[in-house]
């Protein structure tokens, strides 16, 4: 039986976050503590970007969805609908480098791969090359998007941003800037 995740779900999810105090940068303030136990945690801005994909990007650009996967480097696997993925044809590895937001839009059959500046890097081609390789065996079409707080923080990284992918800025929710390609707002076949 498929299940519907609520914009409630998610939001009590990342409110969790609040809760378990992952909601900063740890950083080490003197010379005892090693590099190697230097870690990034959730931040407070990749947190508030992630739940405005959800609502916000979402509801806009794929009413309806279904919420498949949200995470980080560091909390990888918060929401994973593992099932309903494989349903899909995707298995994802413990290992894998997955995006922050993964939605099933059902009525296109389309999945759509949100990356958070806030957690990674632009969706550059080599990214987009990664993701590809991820969901190669997917029976609904690739959307790739690279999502900004700001259009301030987008300035920075719009030399990287791979084409044939959108590209939201949360500042303002209603619009896409999309980065060439013969459609807009569709995956792209292989």
């Amino acid at each position: 039986m498929k299940r519907r995740i609520r914009i409630a779900d998610i939001q009590a999810a990342l409110d969790g976050f609040v809760e378990s105090g992952l909601v900063r940068e740890f950083l080490p303030t003197s010379s005892e503590a090693p590099v190697a136990r230097r870690r990034r945690r959730f931040g407070k801005k990749e947190r508030a970007l992630i739940k405005e994909i959800i609502e916000k990007f979402c509801p806009r650009f794929a009413p309806g969805a279904t919420v498949a996967y949200i995470g980080d480097a560091e909390s990888k696997f918060l929401h994973l609908e593992a099932a309903y993925l494989k349903g899909l044809g995707v298995v994802i590895a413990p290992s894998a480098k997955m995006p922050d937001v993964v939605v099933h839009d059902t009525k296109r059959n389309w999945l759509v791969l949100v990356e958070a500046v806030a957690s990674a890097g632009a969706l550059d081609w080599k990214r987009r090359k990664e993701l590809k390789e991820l969901f190669k065996g997917c029976k609904a079409g690739l959307l790739f998007v690279t999502a900004f707080e700001t259009r301030h923080a987008m300035q920075s990284f719009l030399s990287q941003i791979s084409w044939e992918t959108e590209v939201w800025v949360a500042e303002s929710p209603s619009h896409l800037v999309h980065f060439d390609g013969e459609r807009f707002l569709g995956p792209y076949p292989d």
